[in-house]
């Protein structure tokens, strides 16, 4: 939905708190059968200072709808009160006309503000949302142009609704076509769960951090929860050419897949020697003269866009680096661990936003068209030079104009992660972070899915399922101490006890061996009648195939049922996916009909 695209901003109604001053494009209206209320916006309360008008002093805007539109001089705007059956998110559009030049604008629920949107100056009459919010059950009152407002706009219409919030409905194959069979079913969950459910997450801490005692974060969680995270996140850092030793980060995410049925997600902290000139293949360096930041701030000589030339020292080392995290990637596959890979991390660094044009790491300090080269790199040498095919990619993105430029392409991607921490861009507290989930889900056209792969303080639960912000996973960075410093007890008792929320002991047996995930071995079933024989069939060479899957979430339901008659009735809005169209062709003929509509209800029916 193009509206996010433009950068909205959205916050708790209980909260109230403007984002900042974000710039919003023309967008297109509510759709109709998602509008409460709309109203020239002469027929609304007039706020002080504004009036209903045809000119302008002696210009004339042609093109308003209506008999005048309404006229905010210095200050004011219109109102409207709605009268909410559920709490749920809605959103705010205006018909209006920035004639003076770029103004902010204030929407304000109740009196608090809880939108400010940056109207471009225009040449003619322009469709412009507020964003998407939450708001509660019961009466409320809407201001356009409230206090604090720029004022000097012109305003034609108002419209209020339900926000359209994205479907996340995933197309399960992996990114990668020759995944293996666990890498395929952990996708197949994963995508199942998501906008359901969320994910609970936690990076343990690398090296020799917390005296080499590992479980710090978990025994901590277990103690204060009573459960564990579905999710452990690792560092492959220390598998590197110039200083690295084995601190078993690869038998405890074997163990912790094969032992304990979990989520493996590890990133990659690749460190470069600082006097790269100097430095000659092969050698040891101490790790306080190696660097995993921007040559900027470190001064190094490590020039990542030479990587991308196969003749280069700096593609050697890369070699190098990528040769040792194979082998410990490899003994996962060996044991049958797919692992939600996320390398080359936060590759953006918020860049841009400190106004120094760099960003933090290394990989991402020669802009987005080398860092995007950079990733593709990894990926082919990865799954074609070393076989690698137990990996789920996951690419850190933020959620400013030009993150996508660092979008290497979705053929390379299965998973958005988005890594929040307090002051990055704001103080979040508990709030869900809407505003980012919704533009990551945007910016890759709801077809992704998006997760929270770090965090130092975790969302409200309430709050994320208010405001639809399912994020895939949410994982916290490891603790700085013996305990969560960010997190209090209560929270993560309400966190981890949520019906909401899935924990280690909550996931399926079959994580990585459901046969409706990847598995060649395909069930045929026959339904017959008094008058005619139904076949699902089902082709063996389509490892993903689950006949009556329509919504491709793993379970064969009455949900399934209704998405299908919706596809058989030609509705374009169904938001089926190609795996979906696929799994709704029960008789095989290539089509999809009533026939197959037929089918699946005996089958859910049991009618023989």
């Amino acid at each position: 939905m193009n509206r996010r695209k433009n950068r909205i901003t959205a916050c708790t109604f209980a909260a109230a708190v403007a984002l900042g001053a974000m710039q919003i494009m023309p967008a297109a209206a509510i759709e109709q059968n998602l509008i409460i209320f709309q109203a020239e916006a002469e027929d609304c309360t007039i706020t002080s200072g504004a009036q209903a008008a045809t000119k302008v002093y002696n210009d004339e805007y042609p093109g308003y709808s209506g008999e005048a539109f309404v006229w905010a001089g210095n200050a004011g705007g219109v109102s409207f009160d709605v009268d909410l059956k559920e709490g749920a998110m809605y959103e705010v559009t205006t018909r209006c006309y920035s004639y003076l030049g770029d103004r902010l604008q204030n929407l304000a629920i109740d009196g608090e503000t809880v939108s400010t949107v940056n109207f471009l100056k225009s040449s003619d009459w322009e469709e412009i949302s507020f964003g998407y919010f939450y708001m509660p059950a019961g009466k409320h009152t809407v201001e356009i142009g409230a206090s604090g407002s720029w004022g000097f706009m012109l305003y034609d219409t108002v419209t209020f609704g339900y926000a359209k919030m994205p479907e996340m409905n995933i197309d399960p194959t992996p990114c990668d076509p020759d995944a293996t069979a666990e890498t395929r079913s952990l996708m197949k969950y994963l995508t199942g769960v998501y906008g359901k459910q969320i994910l609970t997450g936690q990076q343990e801490i690398y090296g020799s951090g917390h005296d080499g005692n590992y479980e710090v974060e978990f025994d901590y969680l277990q103690k204060t929860t009573g459960k564990l995270p579905a999710v452990r996140g690792f560092d492959f850092m220390n598998y590197n050419p110039l200083y690295g030793w084995d601190d078993n980060t690869t038998e405890r995410a074997i163990e912790w897949a094969t032992e304990k049925n979990g989520i493996v997600t590890a990133c990659w902290h690749i460190n470069v020697p600082i006097n790269f000139t100097s430095y000659t293949l092969g050698d040891e360096v101490n790790w306080k003269d190696c660097t995993y930041k921007n040559y900027q701030a470190s001064g190094g000589s490590f020039n990542t866009a030479n990587i991308l030339d196969k003749t280069t020292k700096e593609r050697a080392y890369f070699d190098a680096a990528v040769k040792m995290l194979a082998e410990q990637l490899g003994r996962l596959q060996e044991a049958g661990v797919p692992v939600i890979f996320r390398p080359l991390h936060e590759a953006q660094g918020n860049y841009g936003r400190y106004g120094d044009g760099t960003s933090w790491f290394w990989w991402g300090d020669r802009g987005p068209e080398v860092y995007k080269e950079l990733w593709k790199l990894l990926y082919t040498e990865l799954t074609e030079t070393y076989g690698l095919h137990n990996l789920i990619w996951e690419l850190n993105l933020y959620e400013m104009d030009n993150s996508m430029e660092w979008y290497p392409g979705s053929e390379y991607v299965d998973i958005v992660g988005y890594d929040k921490y307090e002051g990055s861009p704001k103080n979040w507290g508990e709030d869900p972070a809407t505003t980012i989930f919704l533009t990551l889900v945007d910016d890759t056209a709801d077809t992704k899915m998006v997760s929270m792969a770090e965090c130092d303080k975790i969302p409200a639960i309430g709050g994320m399922v208010d405001e639809g912000a399912w994020w895939l996973y949410i994982c916290p960075w490891y603790f700085s101490g013996d305990s969560d410093a960010n997190n209090s007890a209560e929270l993560l008792k309400e966190f981890y006890n949520s019906d909401y929320v899935v924990t280690l002991d909550e996931l399926p047996e079959d994580l990585y061996t459901a046969k409706s995930s990847g598995s060649t071995s395909k069930t045929t079933t026959t339904t017959t009648s008094t008058t005619t024989t139904t076949t699902i069939s089902s082709d063996i060479t389509d490892p993903d195939l689950m006949p009556g899957d329509v919504d491709c979430n793993g379970e064969v339901n009455v949900l399934d049922a209704v998405m299908l008659a919706r596809v058989v009735s030609e509705d374009t809005e169904t938001g089926i996916t190609e795996q979906g169209k696929r799994n709704s062709d029960l008789d095989g003929n290539g089509k999809t009909t009533g026939d197959d509509l037929r089918a699946l209800l005996k089958v859910l029916a049991g009618v023989k």
